[in-house]
């Protein structure tokens, strides 16, 4: 569940703050350029990267002055004041000591903060982080005058819409998914304003905390994806160089944001460092019809059409189901190919809509067979597995073109319904005890 918010005065601003998690050791979270606390514990990526942190301790969250649930009086403010802020977010939470784990732009206040007041900083993480933002002759790796150019005209003509952060730099594994793309656009929308942003990255420009590096004393922890082309790598290593007994841990990857791309393996170090001890992560387990769909034929007929039309057409199916599962709120979980998997928390529902996709389709000249299943899953980070979704791909790959096909627990669990079903037999699944009874939904 999201944490309550409070308020506390830092001078004369007003600053949001949550408190979440029972650990042993207090953990700041300093965001990005901007950030927004409940809005951000509405977004399926964010939550369980928070969620994370807080099982290893004791989390502070805040939104920086002029951005989030903090005033927004005023856009222009300065490393020191947000200093201030920080120290008067831990005293409102009772925390005399914590860590600080600044992700981005957080980083040079948090290199700020743990140099200034080691005697309230156990330790300091950062992640995609950087001492200074911008290109110096003795500093080329940073942002270039076009890279500025580039950000701030698309913050003035697209801010709060899906072309005004560019994924592609930002998180390039999702840039080409456009639930994604839009609920970023409307978390960035809540988080700030078109001014705002570009009050903060005007300051990102002007800062450099270079000369404080060297006099850090606190255990340092600086991780960073390798492929990150927003903040790159070289950011980290320049760091890990200047900081006294800095530990510098390079991932794979390219996505600039946390919590996309491989955020266990980012947040097990984070939590390695700060406890000695790795969790993983404990899977939530839930009820949920699991539904499979595939193409019949589709090696045949993408050489009968040829490779651009096989792709538009594929494009038209995956836009078809996918309208089907938002307006029957299922879930997708993931696109193999020409196959779905997605899940709903109604097996009536699932089997409605697996006849809605099924007729969508075959009006593209499509045939497909669907599969569904009803049982226990497991979840972990919106990644859902368990023996439930085995059973349910076995049981679409017995389905006959043309067919929805569903185990015999689905059937049982919308009695009453209306649903009329056509006995297929018995089967035994590979791996899976026991005999199971498959039937057809009639049309």
């Amino acid at each position: 569940m999201q944490p309550e918010t409070h308020y506390t005065k830092s001078g004369e601003v007003h600053i949001a703050y949550q408190v979440t998690g029972e650990g042993p050791i207090d953990l700041v979270l300093v965001p990005g350029f901007v950030s927004h606390l409940e809005a951000g514990w509405q977004s399926e990526n964010r939550a369980p990267f928070f969620r994370r942190l807080a099982s290893f301790s004791r989390l502070i969250l805040f939104d920086k002055r002029g951005t989030g649930l903090s005033d927004r009086s005023s856009q222009l403010f300065t490393l020191e004041q947000r200093m201030e802020d920080v120290s008067a977010v831990m005293d409102a939470a009772g925390s005399e000591q914590a860590a600080l784990m600044g992700i981005s732009e957080g980083g040079p206040m948090s290199i700020l903060f743990a140099a200034t007041y080691p005697e309230r900083t156990t330790a300091l993480v950062m992640y995609g982080a950087y001492a200074k933002r911008a290109w110096a002759e003795d500093y080329p790796f940073g942002w270039k005058n076009e890279d500025w150019d580039r950000f701030f005209a698309t913050v003035e003509n697209h801010w709060g819409t899906p072309r005004g952060l560019d994924l592609n730099i930002w998180a390039p594994s999702v840039a080409h998914d456009e639930s994604v793309k839009k609920a970023v656009a409307a978390y960035l929308r809540a988080a700030a304003s078109p001014g705002a942003v570009n009050a903060v990255m005007q300051m990102n420009r002007e800062i450099d905390v270079r000369n404080v590096l060297p006099t850090v004393r606190v255990p340092t922890l600086i991780v960073h994806r390798i492929g990150d082309l927003n903040i790159r790598i070289q950011h980290a290593r320049y760091m890990a160089e200047k900081i006294p007994g800095a530990n510098l841990v390079e991932l794979p990857g390219d996505d600039h944001m946390a919590w996309f791309g491989d955020s266990d393996a980012l947040l097990g170090e984070v939590e390695e460092f700060l406890t000695g001890v790795r969790h993983e992560p404990e899977p939530d387990r839930v009820l949920a019809t699991v539904l499979f769909t595939d193409i019949f034929n589709a090696t045949e007929r993408a050489a009968e059409l040829g490779d651009r039309q096989w792709r538009n057409l594929l494009a038209r199916h995956h836009s078809s189901i996918r309208r089907e599962l938002e307006r029957f709120r299922g879930l997708e979980i993931d696109t193999a190919g020409d196959g779905f998997f997605a899940t709903f928390d109604g097996p009536a529902r699932a089997i409605r809509c697996a006849e809605a996709i099924q007729n969508a389709i075959s009006q593209l000249g499509l045939t497909i067979r669907l599969g569904l299943h009803t049982g226990e899953c497991e979840v972990i980070d919106n990644k859902v597995t368990g023996i439930a979704v085995h059973i349910g791909a076995r049981v679409m790959s017995y389905a006959k073109p043309g067919e929805v096909f569903v185990s015999s627990t689905v059937k049982d669990l919308v009695a009453g319904s209306g649903i009329d079903f056509v006995d297929r037999g018995s089967y035994e699944l590979k791996g899976v005890p026991g005999i199971w009874r498959f039937f057809a939904v009639a049309g």
